[in-house]
């Protein structure tokens, strides 16, 4: 197996698990979804070779989400304490999460395709 291939799978894991950890998340019908979207774009990638056109959609709509949350107050995220000091905290992690996806979305969409 080449590098890409060991590349996405590592990516598909990550994005299941980041999935799983959202489960004790306030609003996991949102935030899991949004984790297995991009590891089920991952798997597009790694058995159908899809167009760029197909992973920057997403990417785009992920980022401008992202930024939406951002917090106006920046006070990091804090994943050394369990729950949540503070919402700009929490807006942190979401808007994190976010530009995440959209890394590995843009990371996809200029991963070579083979033939």
């Amino acid at each position: 197996m080449k590098f890409k291939t060991y590349f996405l799978y590592f990516c598909i894991a990550l994005m299941v698990l980041f999935a799983y950890f959202q489960w004790n998340d306030p609003d996991p019908h949102i935030w899991i979804p949004l984790y297995l979207f991009v590891a089920y774009m991952g798997y597009r990638k790694l058995k159908f070779n899809d167009a760029k056109i197909v992973f920057f959609g997403p990417a785009f709509l992920y980022f401008l989400w992202g930024l939406s949350l951002y917090p106006e107050i920046w006070e990091g995220v804090m994943l050394n304490e369990m729950g949540m000091k503070t919402m700009n905290i929490e807006l942190g992690r979401e808007s994190w999460g976010l530009f995440i996806n959209t890394s590995l979305l843009v990371i996809f969409a200029f991963l070579p395709n083979e033939k």
